[in-house]
C-alpha cells in the first residue's frame, strides 16, 4: 500500500496516468508482470489495473449500478453481456462503499462524495490485482474517508492487492500505507 504525496503540480496524477498506461513516459519504461506495459492490450491492462481518477464527471446519465458494471466489461463473455457473477461483484462493491442504496439512481444525481464512493466501488468490482487511486477521499466526509481507507487496507491484506493512492492527507497515509513516495516539483531552470 503506497501513498504518493506532494504539493500540487509535483506530478502525482501524471505518475498515476503513466502507471495505468494512459500516458507514455518521456524516458524509461513501465513494467507489469515483467513485461513492458505498452505491450499489453487495453483489455489486458484493464484485467490487471483498476483506476480511480480525480474528479471524473460522467458524460452520460448511467445509473450507479450500470456505472459499476461497466468495470466488468473486460471480463464479459463472447456475447458482451454481464453474468450473474458480474452483477454479484458489482453489488458487493456497492455494499462495501456504502452506495448500494443508490444503485438505481442516475450517477449525476449524487453528491460529489457519493459519486467518489461509486467510482471506488467500480474499481473494486473490476477485481484487479492493482488499484491506482488519485485522491480517493476527495469530497468525502471524515467518516467516509476513514471507511474507505479501512476498506482499502482490508482489501490489500486479504486479496494481496497492490494499492497506490495519491493523497494530500499525510495523516491518513501514515496510518494506512506501508510506504510513502514524496514527489517534489522540479525547480525552474535558469532563465
Amino acid at each position: 500500500f503506497l501513498a504518493v504525496v506532494g504539493p500540487n503540480g509535483a506530478g502525482k496524477s501524471t505518475l498515476v496516468k503513466i502507471m495505468a498506461g494512459l500516458l507514455k513516459p518521456q524516458s524509461g519504461s513501465v513494467l507489469l508482470e515483467g513485461r513492458e506495459l505498452y505491450s499489453y492490450s487495453v483489455q489486458e491492462i484493464a484485467r490487471r489495473i483498476a483506476v480511480v481518477r480525480q474528479e471524473f464527471v460522467p458524460a452520460f446519465e448511467f445509473s450507479v449500478l450500470e456505472t459499476v458494471l461497466m468495470a466488468r466489461t473486460p471480463r464479459y463473455g463472447p456475447l458482451g453481456f454481464e453474468s450473474k457473477h458480474d452483477r454479484t461483484l458489482a453489488s458487493q462493491a456497492l455494499e462495501m462503499t456504502d452506495t448500494a442504496r443508490f444503485a438505481s439512481r442516475p450517477l449525476g444525481s449524487l453528491s460529489a462524495g457519493e459519486r467518489q464512493r461509486v467510482f471506488i466501488a467500480r474499481a473494486l468490482a473490476q477485481n484487479t490485482s492493482i488499484l491506482l487511486l488519485d485522491e480517493p477521499t476527495s469530497f468525502l466526509d471524515l467518516k467516509h474517508q476513514v471507511g474507505i481507507y479501512d476498506l482499502l487496507r482490508s482489501i490489500q491484506k486479504q486479496a494481496n492487492t497492490t494499492i497506490v493512492a495519491v493523497t494530500h492527507d499525510i495523516n491518513l497515509a501514515s496510518q494506512y500505507c506501508d510506504e510513502a513516495l514524496l514527489l517534489c516539483p522540479s525547480a525552474p531552470g535558469p532563465e
